[in-house]
């Protein structure tokens, strides 16, 4: 059912959800914004990029002053400035009950003491791991800048690299693979290969799920976006192996004697080209049958958008045929948005980040009259 969407910038559009559901613009006017966290004192903090450049002008925000009567923020607060592509940050308590936060550049993951309430930080970054940050910038079609980190349950930090090139061999070992660390970045170790870009990173239950980016010489219909629930130690297969409607095939310009045999299928996948990035799962009692127990996946959607997969935000359960959520970010030639993160409030409710508008959006299921 279209809902229409109006923004501060004069900007007015439908975007296509269930009836009972409304979406509400909770914070406008930022850039390239990207992966949320929620710290340690309950607020909402959010990465931005800025834009498509290889850039020195990313932001970290807290979005502060949450009214859940209007579903907005009353106030975006600029906590780290400068900053190298910055698409990640999280929070993570030791054992002392100090809070860390860490944050993932272009170039390096650092952490440091974060205090609860504080506007801005206290200390100097401790850098934990350096990545490397050459390669054609993304004005030239750009290869992988973002970094994403998750904090895993079994009190391990998990760093995400993509690769340096759409298919390739790499020279170094950390491109297209999934870091394992303590979180003091100690015992690093390279906890999953083969994949091209695991740009959306989160651990739910037991496991550390992970979406991930296909390459894009084979076509507009191959090979899968895919989703995985991450195995240590797996190779997933890129460059010489993909995925096509869920199934292992070998890459004809990327021979390798071991083949494909031993990649793992995916969890799930979605269109060519579509993008999958963040995403979060709703399992709670309460939720609303037509979410619960699935994952809701923003798909960012196809850079060439003649393609026109992706622009929508879908329902995944493992063996089920995708439903879409949310769409209309596509009509026509008209890019209304493009979906980047989700992150789950409640039962019902979520936050999605809009890197193309600069807008994070509210959803939540209207109240039963």
């Amino acid at each position: 059912m279209p809902h229409q969407v109006n923004l501060k910038n004069g900007k007015r559009f439908s975007l296509n959800l269930p009836a009972n559901y409304e979406i509400i613009p909770a914070a406008e006017g930022l850039k390239r914004v990207r992966f949320f966290s929620k710290a340690p004192d309950g607020r909402m903090f959010v990465t931005d990029m800025h834009d498509l450049t290889d850039n020195k002008k990313g932001i970290v925000y807290i979005l502060d002053e949450w009214n859940p009567e209007t579903g907005k923020f009353g106030k975006i607060i600029p906590y780290m400035t400068g900053l190298k592509n910055p698409n990640s940050v999280q929070f993570y308590t030791d054992s002392s009950g100090q809070d860390w936060l860490y944050l993932a550049e272009t170039n390096q993951l650092t952490r440091r003491k974060f205090t609860k309430g504080g506007i801005k930080p206290t200390d100097k970054a401790e850098v934990l791991v350096t990545f490397p940050d050459y390669g054609l910038s993304y004005k030239y079609g750009g290869w992988h800048l973002t970094r994403t980190i998750a904090v895993g349950g079994n009190g391990k930090i998990y760093v995400s690299v993509g690769s340096s090139c759409n298919a390739c061999t790499e020279k170094e070992k950390v491109r297209a693979t999934v870091l394992e660390m303590n979180p003091d970045g100690s015992q690093q170790k390279i906890f999953d290969t083969g994949l091209r870009n695991a740009v959306g990173l989160k651990w739910v239950g037991n496991f550390l799920f992970a979406t991930n980016q296909g390459v894009d010489h084979l076509g507009k219909n191959k090979p899968d976006e895919t989703f995985y629930a991450l195995k240590r130690d797996a190779d997933y297969g890129w460059a010489s192996c993909y995925s096509s409607n869920g199934k292992i095939l070998a890459d004809p310009k990327f021979n390798r004697p071991s083949g494909c045999k031993n990649v793992l299928p995916p969890y799930a996948y979605f269109p060519a080209h579509s993008s999958a990035l963040g995403f979060d799962y709703f399992d709670h009692p309460n939720t609303d049958d037509t979410i619960k127990n699935s994952f809701l996946v923003a798909l960012h959607g196809s850079t060439d958008a003649t393609i026109g997969h992706g622009y929508k935000i879908v329902i995944m359960r493992k063996g089920q045929k995708l439903q879409t959520f949310m769409d209309g970010f596509l009509v026509g030639k008209n890019v209304y948005g493009r979906p980047c993160d989700i992150y789950r409030v409640d039962e019902n409710s979520f936050y999605f980040s809009d890197d193309k508008s600069g807008v994070i959006y509210y959803v939540r299921q209207k109240a039963s009259s």
